[in-house]
């Protein structure tokens, strides 16, 4: 057999065009390890030559191989443990949680302490009409507007019907009193028409009280008082104080005699001279004599 010596080998062990493998580096190692054993003074020789490149080679390049070396399982050891807890603890928590969630009631009441807070409590008894009364005071409801305005409507009915109830029974009285008096009817005056014979005739019913609609002795209100002494001269005025003007004859208030009418808005009298007037005044007054309080008036002479 033929063997190359060591400096051939060594001088072209792989072509140049390309690097070697790892595949054709293991063959070459191979063939190297053959040539050793075949022949001893190329075993020799390679031995001093790999002691000598050891010896001459730094120690500063084999370093951080030999740390990165030991570095490297000391990282996946840390990646190992760290991948056992993340899987394992979870795992663990599950396993003790999954028997408390799907064991049957009868097995799952002893992992739990219940207290029974009940023994030995107070009871109380409510009656159902306290109950139900309690529960009727605490209802609210709004009123809305359209109740409100009809509340106010029934309201008003409720005052006019009320007076129109009064005036009725002041009517009814004042009728009763006048058939009561027309059974004796007053004397009529045995003077003729003038307006101090009818200035006295007034003045004899001084006293009487005021009744609202009324026109007779029994009660008067101010225009049925004014008619009612008229009526004893044969003279008929209607029962208002604006068909009263309007039957006379408006003369200055300087030209004015007692006897004649005084005429207000809404009121009237017969005038009494030196600025008085006769007339039934208001409800709960009388007939009487007392100062004119305005000068918003004028005189009719009937």
């Amino acid at each position: 057999m033929a063997l190359s010596t060591p400096a051939e080998s060594d001088s072209a062990p792989f072509p140049s065009e390309r690097p070697a493998t790892r595949r054709e580096r293991r063959a070459a190692q191979a063939k190297r390890s053959i040539d050793v054993v075949a022949d001893p003074s190329v075993a020799a020789r390679l031995t001093a030559r790999s002691a000598s490149s050891a010896a001459g080679r730094p120690s500063a390049r084999t370093a951080p191989a030999t740390a990165a070396s030991a570095e490297r399982p000391s990282r996946w050891k840390r990646w190992r443990s760290t991948l056992v807890m993340m899987i394992v603890v979870p795992g663990l928590c599950a396993a003790f949680a999954l028997p408390g969630t799907f064991a049957p009631a009868s097995q799952a009441a002893p992992l739990f302490e219940h207290q029974d807070r009940t023994a030995g409590a107070q009871s109380l008894s409510v009656s159902t009409e306290a109950s139900i009364a309690s529960v009727a005071r605490d209802t609210y409801s709004a009123t809305s507007q359209n109740e409100l305005a009809a509340a106010a409507a029934e309201k008003a009915a409720a005052e006019a019907a009320k007076r129109a109830e009064e005036q009725a029974a002041n009517r009814q009285s004042s009728n009763g009193a006048g058939s009561e008096t027309s059974t004796s009817p007053v004397a009529p005056p045995t003077t003729p028409y003038s307006l101090s014979a009818v200035f006295n005739t007034a003045k004899q019913y001084i006293g009487t009280p005021y009744v609202y609609g009324g026109a007779t002795p029994a009660g008067f209100d101010c225009s049925g008082f004014v008619m009612y002494v008229f009526g004893q001269y044969g003279i008929s005025l209607p029962h208002g104080v604006s068909g009263q003007a309007a039957a006379g004859t408006h003369i200055p208030v300087s030209q004015a005699q007692p006897g004649d009418l005084v005429i207000m808005s809404g009121h009237d009298g017969f005038y009494a001279g030196n600025g008085m007037i006769l007339d039934a005044p208001k409800p709960g007054g009388h007939v009487s004599i007392r100062p004119l309080w305005t000068s918003n008036y004028s005189i009719v002479r009937i």
